[in-house]
């Protein structure tokens, strides 16, 4: 098992960023609306920057004038696990994650399926699958 969270962002646009440890980093992915433990509803997230495994603890301000500038806050954290057969690098090549999140407000099954196309290739979805 490995380690995820989430960070609810006040930042100049109001975000949660969704955070999975993966070969001594956090793959980050920016998700405009709260993370949802319904099947139906399905969120986009944007793949962004990676971030050092110590980020997963930091809670408060980033000063004004710096990347992110806003209040930072741990909206939920635990553990995932891959359900796929391939290493979590391979599946996210591919762009095709299933996880099974065991947090304090999400758990189940959820799934990252990236977009196709031209100039989508940060963009994907989350939401959580049928248990």
């Amino acid at each position: 098992m490995a380690k995820y969270l989430i960070h609810h962002h006040l930042a100049r646009r109001e975000h949660w960023d969704l955070r999975l440890e993966v070969e001594g980093v956090l793959k980050s992915w920016a998700v405009p609306k709260e993370p949802s433990p319904d099947p139906q509803v399905k969120r986009l997230a944007v793949m962004v920057e990676d971030h050092a495994l110590e980020y997963g603890d930091f809670e408060g301000t980033i000063p004004e004038g710096q990347y992110g500038a806003g209040e930072v806050r741990i909206w939920d954290a635990g553990s995932y696990e891959n359900l796929k057969p391939l290493p979590m690098a391979a599946a996210l090549d591919q762009g095709q994650v299933e996880l099974r999140l065991q947090g304090r407000r999400l758990q189940g099954n959820f799934a990252l399926i990236r977009f196709k196309g031209k100039g989508k290739e940060k963009e994907w979805l989350f939401f959580k699958m049928k248990d």
